[in-house]
């Protein structure tokens, strides 16, 4: 008898969001994932059929800021809250199987998201296998001062956009940042863009989808889901 093979069209995208939970090791200042920045963007990949999986830098349960909560959003966001509860750890993460990388930001990414070699070697592959590479918010903070397997920055020549230093400093957290976002990633060669403050911005580039601020989460999402149609 013929063994019948079934193969498996459906798209797949690995949500990455940080396990970092105080803002400059501050315990008065608790932070973590913005929450709907990782929720939005689940449900639309899930909405479009998409395989989607979550990791963070730890794996376990991930910090939620609680600004980022509220009573109108938990029952639909519920789901992924409860996934939050328990994502794999990225370094165990098999990265070649998705076709999409999507960062999740909140200001705990700014600590945990930059220099980790497993990211950046993530990234790199994908950038060089043409695979998309979409961020939102503070989730470029992945990017700051990666490179490629060439020796040059992942960003450079690249439109991208993410937090803007207007908007850091809006929060009163400029001083209390590891960097500026924008200044960091203008600094690597990206040509960022940056639109008005806390309104919808999303830009492409290459295979690059970033978007400015959690009000650009679900624009990011629908980019990413018409490039990979």
């Amino acid at each position: 008898m013929k063994r019948r093979v079934v193969i498996n069209m459906s798209k797949s995208v690995l949500i990455v969001v940080t396990s970092h939970d105080t803002i400059a090791g501050d315990k008065d200042k608790p932070t973590g994932l913005w929450l709907s920045e990782a929720a939005e963007p689940y449900i639309a990949f899930q909405g479009a059929g998409f395989k989607v999986d979550i990791a963070s830098t730890k794996g376990g349960s991930v910090p939620i800021d609680p600004n980022s909560v509220d009573d109108n959003s938990a029952p639909r966001f519920s789901e992924v809250t409860r996934l939050l509860q328990n994502t794999e750890r990225i370094k165990d993460v098999v990265y070649e199987r998705y076709d999409a990388i999507f960062f999740a930001g909140g200001h705990g990414a700014m600590f945990d998201f930059p220099g980790d070699p497993d990211i950046q070697n993530i990234i790199a592959y994908y950038k060089d296998d043409g695979r998309i590479i979409s961020a939102v918010c503070h989730g470029p903070a992945a990017f700051a001062d990666a490179k490629t397997k060439d020796g040059k920055f992942l960003v450079d020549g690249i439109k991208i956009t993410g937090f803007t230093n207007e908007e850091e400093e809006a929060m009163n957290l400029t001083e209390e940042m590891p960097f500026l976002l924008q200044s960091k990633l203008a600094s690597n060669g990206a040509g960022f863009v940056e639109g008005a403050p806390m309104e919808e911005n999303v830009v492409t580039s290459a295979n690059f989808v970033t978007g400015q601020n959690p009000a650009s989460a679900q624009g990011v999402a629908e980019a990413v889901i018409n490039r990979l149609k």
